[in-house]
């Protein structure tokens, strides 16, 4: 018998109150407080085993202490918003449970929806999209997803946690109507909308109070919004014992310790902190037990999922890739047709290696990677394939592959084979260079990647010795070494040959974790000849997590080499495919960028053999804005964004035409980074003020005299579109809602495909209210749909205008407010490119 809706929330309170009554004050704070990095506490008295969380959100790291282990690599956040697809998001949200509970894991830390304030936003990459509407609605389909087969969804950062740069303690200074209005509306709808059953506060704060102590937990979060889950805390984001405990945060991430424990016990005790707050944060923690099947006695709230075969997999995550990338343009080379060429070249630095992910938590190992040469060679066996090798040695420093890393004698029997060997030994006050105490554990690691987390072996201040045997297919003189902070020493055949750092005393994450130095010693190598490392660091923190690199540098070729050959090959070919991009180490969580330009030499390649072959389409694998001088002189420009481990495949079938590039931009994109109009993300005395309140993104460059490169909502296929009518609609305020709504609505627009292929188009609908007395954006996003359509068709479509696309924040009411009236309606394909205008009548009933 299929169990009702409110009969299992009755089945759940009741649980859940039998097991309070049978926990005392210390057992209950006990479960506040997460055991390690990704567990909360069992109690198997009462049937509660731990809750696992993982990182995401564009794949399943796990809930291991190496957190470290292969998963689907999904295209970048900005990639899934870039289709403006719920319905496929939602197949996203489905296959990530699937990972998730094959990995043991019950709630998946994502989706990030804090918005594009501004391009050089470290995590832009992680996040959807500059407009709350576009972010609300594809972060929803992701929570229902993940959440439809038992999985929580964890929407974060709440609140305004929109940029990277001192986040740890800075505070935004925000007006009330663009707070409530623009950053709170995606979290907003995935509690209302989505059931969200767990919500991450920020590191930040707004206004005087940090996120974790933050009155907004309560109003709106839970007394407006209903939200009945669990409020977790970023990890190391609670700093105080009452403050926190007396907002309406449950759940202190990571452990042990932490600011709660015993002296919340004492604070309960002493009358600082009422035990029913204690009871509450109890209740909900257990609450999100039982709805992910954590709790024995009470089903989990929806079937729990399985991962689908790996075919599936690798067809979604293919599928997905070219559904969220952008054609910027095309002068009608794209797509290539059989025959078309003979000989394609496949160059820059992005061609012929792993595609890029961003930096942090986000960050993660694919289960394996199709190239973009690969992919195009095994969709074109008929071509023949140029491609420049000297370009696969990167320039700057890069993570020891598996290619590169060999286990050391110390591994015994494992010795030779791919991989670092880590061992932890006992803290010493003395140096690095003398013998090393009492060896605690050991661990193999299969590259340079050193993710650790959650152990009590590595909790305090022990000594890491990371030892392989490295190898180099160039000769000449290299840098080895470690990425972190504190004491250091390397040794190279046995010998030293760099010792560095003093010990460093902060418990700043970003400090700790993000954006360090690169400690390295000289090497003379020769190629496929391997030399001896090890690389001994004294942890200089408590926390048992470390996540730090051991990274190599190479001999990189003459760049006028590298730009000669090129030339060449491109002269050779009938087209070329010209891969450029970013990486994590220009993308990353903890640190915003300094500047929107690719690296130089990336910029003089594409100028470079744009002008050899005429026929040269561009290809930019980059998660967050960047600057394109030279996108006038290719013949196409297609943006994948972060694609994923199907990229070379997705890639071939877009150039191929398999598929028709489905994604249009979510966020604008700038021609020079002067004239972003709003971009400074530096707090001043640890204050960040929004001074342009409602005016980010697109409604920020409507008041500029300048045009963006690509507008938001911009986005080519592979034929052509005609605008025909729209008629006008009417939307009546809907008075039994509070949250400002309208009773559904809808535009109805006729277009027909004008163009030789069948294709899809994303139909904007846009709002203005030139007559309002209250101040708007210009133009503000309100709806869309999608259509498809065969060569001459003509489509009717009823474009739904959101429920909440005309409501306002009344400061002086303190609550939402709706202006009857006619706003008037735009249509078209971009915020740049609007075919046609009619009205919305909004009437109270």
């Amino acid at each position: 018998m299929v169990q009702s809706a409110s009969s299992y929330r009755d089945a759940v309170e009741s649980a859940v109150e039998e097991a309070i009554d049978r926990l005392d004050l210390e057992t209950k704070v006990g479960l506040l407080t997460g055991v390690n990095f990704w567990q909360t506490a069992a109690i198997p008295e009462i049937g509660l085993r731990p809750i696992v969380v993982s990182d995401g959100p564009a794949g399943v790291k796990g809930g291991s202490s190496g957190h470290d282990e292969t998963t689907t690599s999904l295209p970048s956040p900005t990639a899934l918003a870039a289709s403006w697809d719920e319905d496929l998001v939602r197949e996203i949200g489905l296959l990530l449970a699937g990972e998730a509970r094959a990995k043991g894991v019950d709630v998946l830390l994502g989706p990030t929806i804090n918005l594009h304030r501004s391009p050089v936003g470290g995590r832009h990459f992680e996040q959807f999209s500059e407009d709350p509407l576009l972010t609300g609605r594809i972060a929803t389909a992701y929570v229902e997803g993940l959440q439809s087969r038992g999985v929580g969804g964890c929407p974060k950062h709440y609140v305004c946690n929109d940029s990277e740069t001192e986040r740890q303690n800075m505070r935004v200074d925000v007006d009330e109507r663009p707070l409530r209005e623009l950053y709170m509306p995606p979290f907003e709808r995935t509690v209302r909308e989505g059931g969200a059953w767990t919500v991450m506060a920020a590191y930040s704060g707004v206004r005087q109070f940090r996120m974790t102590e933050s009155p907004l937990l309560v109003d709106p979060l839970e007394t407006n919004w209903g939200f009945d889950g669990a409020v977790m805390s970023d990890w190391y984001a609670t700093h105080s014992t009452v403050e926190s405990a007396r907002a309406a945060m449950d759940l202190v991430m990571p452990g042990p310790g932490g600011p709660w424990g015993e002296a919340l016990v004492a604070a309960v005790r002493d009358g600082a902190v009422p035990e029913a707050a204690i009871d509450e944060k109890v209740r909900r923690l257990l609450r999100l037990a039982a709805r992910v099947g954590a709790l024995e006695g009470v089903p989990a709230a929806t079937p729990l999922a399985t991962r689908p075969p790996q075919a599936e997999v690798s067809a979604l995550v293919r599928r997905v890739s070219a559904a969220g990338s952008v054609l910027l343009a095309n002068d009608g080379i794209l797509p290539l047709e059989p025959g078309q060429a003979r000989r394609i070249a496949v160059l820059g630095p992005m061609a012929a290696v792993e595609p890029g992910q961003g930096g942090g938590s986000a960050n993660l190992r694919p289960d394996y990677a199709v190239t973009p040469l690969d992919g195009l060679r095994a969709a074109l066996p008929d071509v023949e394939f140029l491609w420049n090798p000297a370009e696969r040695i990167r320039s700057g420093q890069h993570t020891l592959t598996p290619s590169e890393v060999r286990l050391p004698a110390a591994a015994g029997a494992n010795a030779g084979k791919p991989g670092l060997l880590v061992r932890v030994f006992q803290p010493t006050a003395g140096p690095l260079t003398g013998e090393l105490g009492t060896e605690i554990t050991r661990a193999e690691r299969r590259d340079g990647r050193l993710h650790w987390s959650g152990d009590r072996e590595i909790l305090g201040r022990p000594v890491v010795e990371l030892s392989a045997s490295v190898v180099s297919e160039v000769s000449g003189r290299h840098r080895i070494g470690f990425e972190a902070r504190g004491r250091m020493a390397i040794y190279v055949d046995g010998r030293l040959a760099a010792e560095a750092g003093e010990p460093v005393e902060t418990d700043d994450i970003d400090a700790i974790w993000h954006d360090p130095p690169f400690t390295a010693a000289d090497v003379d190598m020769e190629a496929g000849k391997p030399v001896e490392v090890a690389i001994r660091w004294q942890k200089f923190y408590d926390r048992p997590a470390i996540f730090n690199f051991v990274s190599m540098e190479k001999p990189a070729p003459r760049l006028d080499d590298i730009l000669a050959e090129d030339e060449r090959l491109a002269r050779e070919a009938d087209a070329v495919v010209l891969v450029l991009g970013t990486t994590f180490q220009d993308e990353s969580e903890g640190a915003d960028r300094r500047s929107l330009a690719l690296n130089p030499a990336q910029d003089e390649v594409a100028r470079r053999v744009a002008a050899a072959n005429p026929r040269t389409i561009a290809v930019v694998s980059a998660g967050s804005p960047v600057l394109l001088p030279w996108r006038e002189d290719v013949a196409a420009l297609l943006l994948t964004w972060f694609p994923g481990q199907e990229a070379g495949n997705a890639l071939a079938d877009i150039i191929t035409g398999k598929v028709e590039p489905g994604g249009r931009m979510p966020t604008t994109w700038p021609a020079e980074q002067e004239d972003v109009p709003v971009i400074d993300t530096r707090p001043v005395n640890g204050m960040l003020r929004y001074e342009e309140g409602l005016n980010i993104g697109y409604r920020a460059w409507l008041r500029t005299e300048v045009a963006p490169a690509f507008a938001f909502g911009h986005g080519l296929g592979y034929t052509r579109w005609t605008y025909l009518d729209a008629e006008p609609a009417t939307a009546h305020v809907d008075p039994a809602d509070d949250s400002g709504s309208i009773a559904p609505a809808a535009v109805t627009v006729r277009v027909r495909n004008s163009g030789p292929r069948r294709g899809k188009e994303v139909v904007q609908l846009y709002l203005a209210g030139p007559d309002s007395e209250v101040e708007r954006p210009l133009l503000w996003l309100a709806g869309w749909a999608q259509v498809e359509a065969d060569p001459g068709e003509e489509v009717e479509v009823a474009v739904p205008v959101d429920r909440w696309a005309v409501r306002h924040w009344d400061e002086a009411a303190a609550g939402w407010a709706i202006e009857p009236g006619t706003y008037d309606v735009r249509i078209g394909r971009s915020v740049g490119d609007l075919r046609l205008a009619t009205f919305l009548d909004v009437q109270d009933r």
